[in-house]
């Protein structure tokens, strides 16, 4: 076989295919849970702690390049300029991003489970009604009675 023709057996199989779907799917439900923590939770939070940005807090940890006339207290200004900067206050945004991630998908995989438990039950039912509702073959039945015959013969 060729390479082009083993690449497209590879990329055929359904899971490629859903890992591609996954990927795309993940990307989206990141700017969905961005937006939550930037735009709902972490305003919330910094109005508990005084209207508080979290994502402008910093430690510069090097200088300031000369000519710079952006502000001293700008996250974004100083990154541009380059300068070296301790950003906890994104570090702790992207912390409560991935608790609110981990969360839903730990609750996903909680409903998941008692979905497939509840499944699991209905088809179990299922099976005892089949096995009830079916009729014992005559030659099982005819072995039963020899079996039980013999039992009693000792």
């Amino acid at each position: 076989m060729s390479i082009l023709t083993d690449f497209k057996n590879f990329i055929s199989k359904g899971n490629v295919l859903g890992l591609g779907i996954a990927v795309i799917m993940g990307d989206a439900f990141n700017k969905i849970i961005s937006s939550v923590t930037g735009d709902l939770l972490m305003p919330i939070i910094g109005a508990v702690f005084g209207g508080v940005d979290f994502s402008g807090f910093f430690i510069r940890l090097g200088a300031v390049p000369a000519g710079y006339t952006g502000s001293l207290t700008s996250y974004n200004d100083l990154k541009k300029a380059g300068v070296p900067l301790f950003g906890y206050g994104q570090f702790l945004t992207v912390v409560v991003n991935f608790v609110i991630v981990a969360f839903i998908l730990f609750m996903i995989m909680k409903l998941a489970a008692k979905l497939q438990k509840e499944l699991d039950k209905t088809e179990a039912k299922k099976e005892e009604k089949i096995a009830e509702a079916a009729p014992t073959p005559e030659d099982i039945v005819l072995l039963r009675e020899i079996r039980d015959e013999l039992r009693g013969k000792k």
